[in-house]
């Protein structure tokens, strides 16, 4: 289970490296007021910032969820780790010391 969350883990946080990179910035607006926006885009001027915004989002929550299991696997892993497993036995009274008489 540990190597499935990893794995998951990895490709989320890859994909949201590609969807924030693929955004526009804030400073891309004004350079398409004069003419430099591209709106015959596959997801029209403004439909693609709605998308990639949400599947962002969506990313960001899994790669959290992801994030907060692989925190708490390796807590316990570590708990487990510095526990001392020894059998509970009851206690046992010590012997009398026998002298020998010489």
């Amino acid at each position: 289970m540990f190597t499935f969350i990893l794995a998951l883990h990895i490709i989320v946080a890859i994909a949201m490296i590609g969807l924030i990179l693929i955004q526009h910035g804030k400073g891309a607006d004004a350079g398409a007021s004069f003419g430099a926006g591209s709106s015959g885009t596959v997801f029209g001027a403004a439909g693609s910032a709605n998308f990639l915004t949400r599947a962002t989002a969506v990313l960001t929550v899994i790669f959290f969820i992801t994030s907060m299991t692989l925190a708490v696997h390796a807590r316990k892993q570590a708990e487990d780790q510095f526990r001392l497993d020894a059998p509970v036995s009851a206690p046992q009274t010590p012997r009398p010391l026998t002298q020998n008489p010489q």
